[in-house]
């Protein structure tokens, strides 16, 4: 068993250092303004977990532009100077408790469900998405299938996320996180199925990952070396838990490669259990990753590896001891928490006291006003 003193130390990324390697994870929140903007009770919840001593914040999916972007009604956005100014007052109430506090961007392509300034989705290509709409979020049904994204829809895509890192460093954020994970845009055209594209965008894994290593570089040279800048990745979907991607240990190197020399201080990777081997029985994973147990490396382990920068690790690490093992192993820098934070608020001041931990209990923590999900798959 790890020490969890290793949670307790400070560490850097890019530009921030965070007081403890501890993190709370982006969980989606439909509890914004129909117009998009951060409420008093936002601020009160993301601040409730800085005064519970979590070193870092990662807010929930922000939208970045007033086009396709969008996915949830009721979900906020950081395109107008109304929403920058909204955002403002829970960055300034985060800083006063003491943390540190990133803006996710999050760009939902086909998976978008509710959005105020477009009926139509994009994509990647014309593949009506896996699963049904979450209805937890007021979707039902299939997803409709999105219209081919054209060379300018794409440039637009890179834009919003330009303009949003732009307005986030102006409301005062220490970072932004890009939102590449969990099926949404730029997950599409990373993954095989959802990318049917002939063009530079599709085909090869090196293709596939292009627009995010492109995100990831005009975001860095839009807000210059001082300000964090990370790309949250995923095998998993919202609508497709089980995804692997085909090329195993070879696309990771690929993707991580890519990503970790495309200007980025840090990759957070979510899988459904951090600790547990990205491609099991240990295929496509080397023979000198045996350390890491029989069934291969971890998701973290390979982006730690290949990105050659600080990690982030996200899935069901409210266990302190399974948190501090993955921090003791060097497989992650930090690592955040879902409905580990959730169900504690104050996670890092009990681990800290040697006080019990509350289990996660969805109809004590989550109510129909203030409606949350976290994508830990």
């Amino acid at each position: 068993m790890s020490d969890t003193k290793l949670l307790f130390e400070t560490v850097a990324l890019g530009s921030t250092t965070l007081d403890n390697r501890i993190g709370v994870a982006p969980m989606t929140r439909t509890s914004a303004t129909e117009e998009g903007l951060a409420t008093d009770q936002m601020v009160s919840y993301y601040t409730s977990f800085a005064r519970g001593g979590f070193g870092l914040i990662i807010t929930e999916g922000i939208y970045p532009d007033d086009k396709h972007s969008q996915g949830y009604f009721n979900q906020p956005g950081i395109v107008s100077e109304e929403q920058i100014q909204a955002w403002k007052k829970v960055v300034d109430s985060v800083h006063q408790a003491g943390a540190k506090i990133f803006a996710q961007l999050m760009h939902a392509g086909a998976l978008s469900q509710g959005n105020r300034f477009m009926k139509e989705t994009i994509a990647p290509s014309a593949v009506e998405p896996k699963g049904e709409q979450l209805e937890f979020y007021g979707g039902k049904g299939p997803f409709p299938t999105p219209r081919e994204a054209t060379k300018e829809d794409i440039t637009k895509v890179i834009n919003g996320f330009v303009m949003a890192a732009k307005h986030a460093k102006s409301a005062g954020f220490d970072g932004v996180e890009i939102h590449g994970a969990n099926g949404y845009i730029l997950d599409q055209f990373l993954t095989d199925y959802t990318n049917q594209r002939t063009d530079e965008y599709g085909g090869s894994t090196e293709n596939r990952v292009r627009l995010l290593v492109e995100v990831s570089k005009a975001v860095r040279e839009a807000v210059g070396s001082g300000f964090t800048v990370g790309i949250r990745i995923s095998q998993g979907k919202v609508n497709d838990y089980a995804h692997k991607w085909a090329g195993k240990e070879k696309d990771a190197e690929i993707i991580f490669g890519q990503l970790g020399q495309a200007g980025l201080d840090f990759i957070h990777v979510t899988e459904y259990e951090a600790w547990q081997p990205a491609f099991p029985e240990g295929e496509g994973t080397s023979a000198t990753d045996s350390a890491f147990g029989d069934g291969g490396a971890t998701l973290a382990a390979l982006a730690k590896k290949y990105g050659g920068i600080p990690v982030m690790a996200n899935g069901h690490l409210e266990d302190p001891a399974k948190a501090a093992e993955v921090i003791d192993k060097g497989e992650a820098d930090v690592i955040t928490l879902g409905k580990g934070a959730l169900a504690n608020h104050d996670w890092v001041n009990k681990v800290k006291n040697g006080e019990p931990l509350a289990e996660f209990e969805p109809e004590k923590v989550l109510s129909p006003d203030a409606k949350i999900k976290e994508f830990e798959a």
